[in-house]
């Protein structure tokens, strides 16, 4: 479980992190921020929870990426077609050979002739000829969101490469709050959201990993009415 922190315990200790100039990861690869600020905060490896504003989750970014992170996955009542259906219809074989659907989906149709379709109400993964495969209520995506990632507090990183070590230089906290469906929309329709489908044939089902709902880490910001310095 991760050690409880106050919103003003937060501030000292990530001031004080800023203080030491850059610092050397803790873990290589893409994680190596977050492991990295988790332990020269004291927390373990996982969110971080502030009583004062409910749970808030910590994400560690560097400053200029533009990687995706995934939101949250939903498929909860969402699709239109049977899953195997649609596995068995639009997906590809991987070297393997194992029939499945892998994409990320956007608003431009992708090598399988899937996109996704904007309604003033709704978003939806579609072919080409028409066909609905999964359907969300953009309030349902809120709710989701908004269960999920109530409250985010976004520490950003100036980050270098010495020889084969990465070094980060904390530069500043910003805690985001708030957000609505015309947010989830407007966000899809400029393309910093996208939809992950993720799922494969089992022969006798479609074995799903989950929908993922998943934004460009500088676009993160635009999810949210309320952004304060901290």
């Amino acid at each position: 479980m991760a050690k409880q922190m106050t919103l003003a315990e937060f501030r000292k200790a990530f001031a004080n992190l800023k203080q030491q100039g850059r610092v050397p990861t803790h873990r290589n690869g893409p994680t190596g921020i977050g492991q990295t600020l988790e332990q020269l905060l004291g927390l373990k490896e996982n969110n971080i929870a502030l009583p004062d504003l409910r749970q808030i989750e910590l994400k560690a970014h560097r400053i200029g990426s533009t990687s995706m992170i995934t939101l949250f996955t939903f498929n909860r009542k969402a699709w239109r077609m049977r899953p195997l259906e649609a596995v068995r219809s639009y997906g590809t074989r991987d070297a393997d050979g194992r029939l499945g659907s892998y994409y990320t989906m956007s608003r431009t149709p992708n090598s399988g002739g899937l996109f996704l379709y904007i309604e003033p109400s709704t978003i939806s993964v579609r072919h080409i000829s028409g066909q609905i495969i999964a359907e969300w209520p953009l309030s349902e995506l809120a709710e989701r969101f908004m269960q999920k990632v109530p409250g985010l507090i976004l520490a950003s990183a100036f980050s270098e490469m010495r020889g084969d070590v990465e070094w980060f230089k904390f530069d500043r906290a910003q805690l985001l709050t708030d957000t609505w469906p015309q947010i989830m929309r407007n966000q899809i329709l400029e393309g910093n959201i996208l939809v992950d489908l993720r799922l494969h044939d089992q022969i006798t089902r479609a074995r799903n990993h989950g929908t993922g709902f998943r934004v460009r880490e500088d676009k993160l910001l635009s999810l949210f009415k309320s952004v304060k310095e901290l």
